[in-house]
């Protein structure tokens, strides 16, 4: 204070952009000690800094740390983790002087949690793949009895059939890490089955920077029930955390630097190749759909890689990103004028040319989030190159994230229609 001055205690630098996540920092209660989450390393990992003092290491690995709580006498610090498997997350604590790490929970799902204000027990929301999430309670130390204290899914939902889907690691042909998937088995898939005869569909998830191939349950419920239908009449379904998604990383995540829609479509690719060597798929009976960031994927696989799919649903989608939030796409293209060539070779509207397969283009007209005119631009260029193999349909009614079940039922049954009918 007497000198008016800053005195940078952490610095991290990114040549692609730093994180807006795993940036979580306090002070330890009773000394001038500074812990923080840092990306430095690769992964979101924990350190501690005293003021005048040199940064340690309080954890260290190829997994992805967040949600920190500091106990009062600053002994342990806990958070979750996905240590043992990227789509496990655990409850761990460490200890704050000696670096000892130590697993609360073990339930091999989606754990989060809250610490009791006594600081003895741990109120988690644990989910499964087939299971949404739940409350249990346990004692805030390694292997304490884990107890459920909520049941709050319906009998109709629980005597429903539906298809688990497996979680596997795709090859990949460009990084040294898999890209990890959920692949939904056909009912009457028998493995080992020849004749490469099997129709498939590829989801791409949304937001980009999402994960969604972990062993918990999923946001996307609605897809999880469709892919599940779609699994029931002989389909195999992959639900692929693609370059670009959260919890494999910094390199995962920046990836897609000034060159969004192409590594993401590369991993697309493998995962084509995957379903064909290992679920009897045909290369030549394969589908895409996916919504927001998704929708735009759907677009730059039809528009940029037209022999990997026959057929494609592009919900909510992405045409242009100079018409996009500037707060997201700056990050990753920087700005138009500054660095055109970025936003030219990640935007579909500028690879309309390539259609060439059948494409479903699912537009809600009050969009709040990709505005409706990125559609209607797309649409018109099509137009201009006298293409034919595109539909669109609008929702009057709709926001980027559908309210109506109604329109969500009228959206399925588009998707479901174009695969029958195409694949």
């Amino acid at each position: 204070f007497e000198k008016s001055e800053f005195i940078p205690q952490h610095r991290l630098h990114d040549d692609a952009w730093v994180n807006y996540a795993y940036n979580d920092f306090g002070w330890l209660n009773n000394s001038e000690t500074l812990y923080f989450l840092s990306e430095e390393s690769g992964y979101s990992q924990l350190y501690k800094k005293p003021v005048n003092g040199e940064v340690s290491a309080l954890t260290q690995g190829k997994f992805v740390i967040s949600h920190l709580d500091l106990t009062k006498d600053d002994s342990h610090i806990y958070y979750k983790a996905n240590e043992k498997h990227p789509g496990i997350y655990e409850v761990y604590r460490v200890n704050v002087q000696t670096g000892n790490r130590e697993a609360i929970t073990d339930l091999n799902g989606m754990t989060d949690f809250s610490l009791s204000p006594d600081e003895s027990k741990l109120l988690l929301s644990h989910s499964k793949l087939a299971l949404p999430t739940e409350l249990y309670i346990t004692d805030a130390t390694a292997g304490a009895e884990v107890t459920r204290l909520t049941n709050t899914v319906s009998e109709q939902f629980l005597n429903t059939s539906l298809i688990t889907p497996k979680v596997v690691a795709v090859e990949s042909s460009h990084t040294e890490q898999p890209i990890y998937a959920k692949v939904y088995y056909p009912a009457d898939y028998k493995e080992g089955e020849i004749g490469k005869n099997r129709k498939a569909v590829i989801f791409n998830h949304g937001a980009g920077y999402l994960q969604n191939s972990h062993l918990g349950w999923s946001g996307y419920f609605r897809e999880f029930m469709f892919h599940s239908l779609l699994a029931e009449q002989g389909y195999v379904v992959m639900d692929m955390d693609y370059r670009a998604s959260k919890g494999y990383g910094r390199d995962w995540r920046t990836a897609i630097y000034r060159n969004m829609g192409t590594p993401e479509i590369q991993d697309l690719a493998d995962g084509v190749k995957w379903m064909e060597k290992n679920a009897n798929v045909n290369d030549q009976r394969v589908g895409t759909y996916g919504g927001s960031y998704g929708g735009f994927m759907t677009f730059m696989a039809l528009l940029t890689r037209p022999e990997l799919f026959q057929a494609g649903a592009a919900l909510r989608p992405v045409s242009d990103w100079a018409h996009y939030n500037d707060g997201y796409t700056s990050n990753i293209l920087n700005r138009p004028d500054v660095d055109p060539i970025a936003y030219e070779r990640s935007s579909p509207i500028y690879f309309a040319e390539g259609l060439e397969k059948n494409l479903l283009i699912n537009a809600p007209m009050v969009d709040d989030n990709v505005f409706f005119q990125d559609v209607v631009r797309l649409v018109q260029r099509f137009i201009e190159l006298e293409k034919e193999d595109f539909e669109t349909a609008i929702y009057p009614v709709e926001p980027h994230g559908f309210r109506q079940p109604s329109s969500w039922l009228d959206e399925y049954r588009r998707i479901h229609k174009l695969f029958e009918e195409k694949l």
